[in-house]
């Protein structure tokens, strides 16, 4: 990461807003090896701030120089890896408004929020970057509630600070300390796939519901505090606390998290599904071998189990979020190595290791263009008397605009499944019906049109999981939403 990006809302903060520049500029980030891009979004000011932000954004350098000469402090040190750009608002939109357009011109690694008034010192930026740039975190919170020195003032609104948290961690089962936080930073590419769609104070409990349905992994800092009261400029009133309440119950019952990118968000809706990712596992678990391979390992929802239960497993994905997960969640396993690996090319098999007996890939095959060129080489990597195991989703006649924005080719029939394998090079072992129940789901779904997974209908599937696939591991099934086959290669014995 080359580029730390930080976004200033500002209204009306004329009296601070270049003290405030000044305190950024001033931050080394040379140990974080990060040059410093910000952006500052006046958000339709009457004080003059607008005036001020629009200057910035002709000639920052020449705005800055006699505050930065008046301070004391050297010019050339603090322009060093720095640039200002400035955007204006037309009309006062709303703090959130002033956030959706920096964000959307953002060129840096990471991004951080920063007020424009002197309530949060940027000092803390070496705090907060530090989980992400290690490769722990997608966000971090700096809570001002969690150790570190910070002004006594307001008991009343730090009260209805720490209810307003307290309602976001029951809603996104979190354990903040402090939802409300300015300070908040993300990796550039999380923010920038999010829909933010509220207005004036509804950014923080929104992005703190979608980064947690996207399954973002969240850090939380301790960060000084500076708080200023009413007198002193604070804008936020009763009346936002109203619109956070308004906010948390919209967002946690929306399924609307990232721009178009559904996948993400169902994958991680999928790795609420517990009983649901176990009953996959347990129906494959007699196929196995000892020396795993698994392909599109996603979130880790079967890679969980097959860590518990295998010599060896190599887990796989093309996507770099994905194998971060899988990293920070598998990486200290003696018994895991995690990779990359596009299913269509060779397996890129880790230094002393044998080739696995089992390549395992559940809900993959319908992602690549070519499935057949991708069994191939799931074959090629087999050792000699191997298995390979899929699961993709049945009935092409349920092919719907969900499967569109989940980037499936196609959906199987029994009969094109076996063909596939069978071109292949493969024979077919075992080929079974998989979740009944998900198959009226969808089939309700394909029927209305729907081009996603409501979250209602996966809450009343995840109650009803324990008792539906109980009954389908004691009945055979005439129907289901997958496929789940089981192949050798066809001259292996």
């Amino acid at each position: 990461m080359d580029k730390l990006s930080i976004v200033i809302p500002a209204y009306n903060e004329r009296s601070t807003l270049l003290s405030l520049l000044c305190k950024v500029l001033a931050v080394d980030l040379s140990p974080e090896g990060l040059s410093k891009e910000i952006i500052v979004v006046d958000d339709g000011s009457t004080d003059g701030t607008r005036d001020v932000i629009q200057k910035l954004g002709e000639d920052w350098k020449a705005v800055l120089g006699p505050v930065i000469k008046r301070k004391g402090l050297s010019a050339r040190k603090l322009y060093r890896k720095a640039e200002i750009r400035s955007f204006l608002h037309p009309q006062n939109k709303g703090k959130t408004a002033a956030l959706r357009t920096g964000f959307e011109q953002v060129t840096g690694d990471v991004v951080i929020v920063q007020d424009a008034d002197l309530e949060y010192d940027p000092e803390d930026y070496h705090r907060i970057l530090k989980p992400i740039l290690s490769g722990h975190a997608d966000v971090v919170y700096g809570s001002r509630f969690n150790g570190v020195e910070r002004r006594v003032l307001l008991y009343w609104h730090s009260l209805g600070n720490q209810f307003l948290t307290w309602l976001s961690n029951m809603v996104t089962d979190l354990n903040l300390t402090d939802m409300e936080t300015c300070y908040k930073a993300f990796r550039a590419d999380v923010i920038k796939a999010i829909d933010i769609e509220s207005e004036r104070f509804g950014f923080e409990p929104e992005i703190t519901v979608k980064v947690t349905k996207l399954g973002c992994r969240i850090y939380e800092v301790p960060i000084s505090y500076h708080g200023r009261g009413y007198d002193a400029g604070k804008k936020i009133s009763w009346k936002d606390g109203v619109e956070t309440l308004y906010c948390l119950a919209r967002f946690s019952l929306s399924s609307r998290v990232v721009h178009d990118d559904v996948l993400e968000v169902t994958l991680k809706k999928m790795s609420g599904l517990g009983h649901l990712n176990r009953a996959v596992f347990e129906t494959i678990q007699p196929w196995l071998g000892s020396r795993v391979a698994e392909a599109g390992s996603g979130h880790g929802n079967v890679t969980q189990y097959l860590a518990h239960d295998v010599q060896e497993l190599i887990a796989s994905d093309v996507e770099p979020r994905s194998l971060d997960r899988l990293q920070e969640a598998f990486g200290e396993n003696d018994n895991v190595w995690v990779m990359r690996w596009d299913m269509t090319e060779p397996l890129p098999l880790p230094q002393g290791l044998d080739a696995p007996d089992t390549v395992v890939a559940m809900n993959v095959l319908e992602h690549i263009e070519d499935d057949v060129a991708a069994l191939r080489q799931a074959r090629a990597a087999l050792s000699e008397g191997g298995r390979l195991i899929v699961q993709v989703p049945a009935h092409e006649a349920l092919f719907s605009g969900v499967d569109r924005r989940l980037g499936h080719h196609r959906r199987y029939s029994r009969e094109s499944l076996r063909r596939a394998l069978e071109t292949a090079g493969f024979e077919v072992e075992n080929m079974q019906w998989f979740n009944l129940a998900g198959y009226y789901g969808w089939k309700l779904n394909a029927q209305r049109n729907r081009d996603h997974l409501p979250t209602g209908q996966l809450a009343a599937f995840q109650a009803l999981s324990p008792y539906v696939l109980g009954l389908e591991k004691r009945v055979p099934l005439p129907v289901g939403l997958s496929l789940i086959a089981i192949a050798r290669p066809a001259n292996a014995g």
